[in-house]
């Protein structure tokens, strides 16, 4: 259907949604998403850089979560007046910044990999600025990139988009840490390449995003009000009568699973590095890695399930992976904790696509935004605040019994979470 361009109303693009322009939404939902990754295989390098520990590396890990919130919260609604194009050039250029930062941000002057040595306090404040933006650009698109994947779909393939967006934004995740851990290993300065990499991608991803098809019909300019209409209407987070049950059921499997997620992505390169002696960022960020692509390969080849069965499996498989994390500490098994990573990656991503699901199917559409925004944020509250209690409770108990206790409250979130799946 052709969109047509009226005295009052501008259209983004008549261009039809074909398989050209949903493989454009879904690089560029990706590469955004690979920014928020990519420094965790590199935080042993940083941390000698830098000269910080295991409680700075929770906070710069976690403080990106600050910016999706407000992403989600500010921005979510702003691609309905403005358009997909615009608000996702928004994120593309806030992830550029980011990564650009990183690349500003005091580079060792000394050595490199493991023994660099150089890095300033204004290099690491940058650094937490650059953390900052990466969870602004992946806060828009966490929705807006989501909605320009399916609306991308050529007729008829609408469980083809769904299965592309869930790969673009997890498996973005993964990409993210397996890119940077490999660029890394190949390179003379490791806290350099990686982002100049991340950049070269966003900037092929500026290129394609013209082709990307925008189905928004926007107010002519003299009708968008002050600033062009880029300011933006927050989204108010709620929860209907008619799903709060499920929500309430929902919750200790979210962040059981963001947990895992937080716990893997801030201590899990520490613990490699400084308990098993792995130099290597490519084995490294395999690990991490692991857990974000298994996240997206379960959700894309499970979802036909039923939600009882899904959230059941999806539990069990966090207690699971819980239980393998602290075997692997005891016995200093890599191979134990990459297993405890698919486990929990396959967990995380059933767990969080049930309960999504569930809510979404029994609420209004006009209703659906406020439901998922809540539901994101919890998960990405749940991301940042374990890994820094973990980070800090390092100082007293290292990063063996740090990780025990949060393991053990993962197992205890999960079976809790257990209790409530007779509600699905």
């Amino acid at each position: 259907m052709n969109d047509v361009t009226t005295p009052t109303t501008v259209s983004a693009t008549t261009a039809p949604a074909t398989g050209r322009s949903l493989v454009a939404a879904a690089y560029i939902f990706a590469v955004v998403m690979m920014g928020t990754t990519m420094p965790t295989p590199l935080y042993p390098t940083m941390s000698a850089a830098f000269g910080f520990g295991s409680a700075a590396t929770t906070v710069l890990f976690a403080v990106y979560a600050v910016g999706v919130v407000a992403g989600l919260v500010i921005f979510g609604r702003l691609s309905d007046t403005l358009g997909r194009r615009p608000v996702l050039a928004l994120a593309l250029v806030l992830s550029v910044v980011s990564a650009v930062l990183f690349l500003a941000a005091g580079l060792p002057t000394d050595g490199s990999g493991v023994d660099a040595t150089g890095g300033s306090v204004a290099g690491l404040v940058l650094m937490y600025v650059g953390r900052v933006l990466s969870g602004l650009a992946a806060g828009i698109f966490t929705g807006t990139g989501t909605v320009t994947v399916m609306e991308n779909a050529p007729a008829g393939r609408a469980t083809l988009a769904a299965a592309v967006a869930t790969a673009a934004n997890i498996g973005g995740l993964g990409l993210g840490v397996l890119v940077a851990g490999c660029v890394a290993e190949l390179v003379d300065d490791p806290l350099t390449w990686p982002f100049v990499a991340h950049a070269v991608m966003l900037a092929v991803a500026a290129l394609l995003l013209p082709g990307v098809r925008d189905r928004v019909v926007r107010p002519a300019r003299a009708e968008r009000g002050r600033f062009g209409g880029w300011l933006p209407t927050p989204q108010v987070p709620g929860v209907p009568a008619s799903v709060r049950g499920l929500f309430v059921a929902s919750v200790p499997g979210v962040v059981a699973g963001y947990t895992v997620c937080g716990v893997f992505s801030s201590l899990a390169p520490n613990f490699m590095s400084h308990e098993l002696g792995i130099s290597s960022t490519a084995t490294i960020a395999s690990v991490t890695a692991a857990l974000f692509i298994a996240s997206a390969v379960a959700q894309i080849v499970l979802r036909s399930l039923r939600d009882r069965v899904l959230m059941v499996l999806g539990l069990v498989l966090l207690v699971v992976c819980a239980l393998v994390v602290i075997l692997a500490l005891a016995v200093d098994a890599l191979a134990l904790l990459l297993v405890a990573s698919v486990c929990g990656g396959v967990g995380q991503g059933l767990s969080f696509m049930t309960g999504m699901r569930a809510m979404t199917s029994r609420v209004a559409p006009e209703e659906r935004t406020a439901v998922t925004t809540s539901y994101f944020i919890v998960g990405y509250l749940a991301l940042a605040v374990p890994a820094m209690l973990a980070g800090f409770l390092t100082v007293p108990m290292g990063l063996v019994g740090s990780t025990t206790v949060f393991s053990v409250i993962t197992v205890l979130l999960s079976l809790v979470g257990l209790g409530y799946a007779k509600r699905y």
